[in-house]
């Protein structure tokens, strides 16, 4: 095995996804994620030499149907040799297609791939598919049967002893960060303006959703979102969903619903893309790359806790590569709850400051899909901004996995 090289990485804003009322809720998922095709091509990127283009998208139903990936790069004008494959690892969806991306540049099988997301969760809403979380397998349910993921945040965060004042802290910080990384132009070299097809007009140029005036006392007057949830039932003997997720956990009696609208991640809509290129592309055309894959791993874990993995990907990442938590400069956890932050630093003994230091997706949004390929974006451009080395990105998974991927700024 060889090198991954990181050649260039772009995503688009993050919209509201909310049908109507975010800036991207009138632009086809398709031509989202050809928009940063057509903008690495203007940055450089030979589309002909391209081998292929993995997209990542969660609801692959609809408009996100039919291979999303390939009608991408036929919408971006892309040549017709280039091909498109579509992948699905729920909210990892885009950082997998990196990794698949990494392993083919990393084993000469290929030179060239583009590897990314996308999602318009205002256009195919979440849970579009219809598949739920377990497919509405009722044999699979009499092993395992998993609940929401609000409702497994809420049992890390009772499980932990978080209080509602640490997971409104954490969303604030998120939303400090986010402002701050906006005001200061952090996201300019990644970020590229998304033009609505049809007028020929610049829909969205920056993140739509941080809310520069959040306060403590505004998140803490915020109603917990999965209460009524909790108590719906759908057990086969009545259970609700709640006495179905403490069944797995004797040690403790109730759940304290603490996530709320403002310490969740938001809906949004968004699209992302990272080039990969093996040592043999990197040297016959003498490009100077701006990271390399140091590590990736993924692994399984408690599929009704469901949102504990990252912590031991980032482990089972690190080992592979010869380091430790103290060896990462920066780390990218992504934002689905704040207690899953919480819990991953906690476990991880990470410091703060480290941390979604450009803030999450509880400020800027998780568009399921590509939000993987964003973080791994950020991150780059953050380790060039502060002239640091290493940085490791992490996100939890739905039915209870994680992924991690270490990157080694060049």
């Amino acid at each position: 095995m060889t090198n991954s090289w990181i050649i260039d990485a772009v995503r688009t804003p993050r919209g509201r996804g909310k049908a109507g009322k975010g800036a991207l809720s009138g632009i086809h998922p398709q031509e989202l994620f050809a928009q940063v095709l057509r903008a690495l091509e203007a940055r450089g990127l030979s589309a002909k030499e391209v081998d292929d283009v993995l997209v990542g998208a969660v609801s692959q139903v609809g408009e996100q149907g039919a291979n999303v990936a390939r009608n991408a790069v036929l919408a971006a004008g892309w040549p017709i040799e280039v091909t498109g494959a579509s992948v699905n690892r729920f909210c990892a969806s885009g950082l997998q297609t990196v990794h698949f991306g990494a392993m083919a540049v990393a084993s000469g099988a290929q030179d060239l791939v583009v590897a990314g997301g996308v999602e318009s969760m205002s256009r195919v809403p979440m849970g579009s598919d219809g598949g739920g979380q377990d497919g509405g397998n009722q044999t699979l349910r009499e092993r395992v049967f998993q609940v929401p993921q609000g409702i497994s945040a809420d049992l890390i965060a009772t499980l932990e002893g978080f209080s509602r004042e640490d997971v409104d802290g954490l969303a604030l910080r998120s939303q400090i960060n986010a402002s701050r990384a906006i005001e200061e132009h952090r996201f300019a070299r990644s970020i590229v303006p998304v033009i609505d097809p049809a007028r020929g007009v610049v829909v969205l140029e920056r993140d739509e959703s941080p809310r520069p005036d959040t306060t403590l006392a505004g998140l803490g007057a915020l109603p917990p979102s999965f209460v009524h949830l909790g108590a719906a039932v759908v057990g086969p003997k009545g259970e609700t969903l709640d006495q179905i997720a403490l069944a797995t956990q004797p040690r403790i009696d109730a759940i304290r619903h603490l996530h709320t609208a403002g310490n969740s991640s938001g809906l949004a809509d968004g699209a992302a893309a990272v080039v990969l290129a093996s040592d043999r592309y990197v040297k016959e055309h003498a490009i100077k790359p701006r990271a390399r894959i140091r590590a990736m791993a993924t692994i399984g874990s408690d599929p009704v806790l469901m949102l504990t993995a990252p912590a031991p990907a980032s482990q089972k990442a690190l080992r592979r590569a010869g380091m430790t938590t103290r060896d990462i400069d920066l780390w990218e956890i992504n934002e689905a709850f704040a207690a899953v932050v919480l819990e991953t630093t906690r476990t991880l003994d990470i410091p703060p400051d480290r941390v979604n230091v450009n803030g999450g997706a509880i400020a800027l949004g998780h568009p399921l899909g590509a939000t993987g390929a964003m973080l791994l974006g950020t991150a780059i451009d953050e380790l060039e901004r502060r002239d640091l080395q290493t940085a490791l990105v992490t996100m939890c998974i739905g039915g209870g996995q994680g992924i991690a991927t270490i990157v080694e700024r060049v």
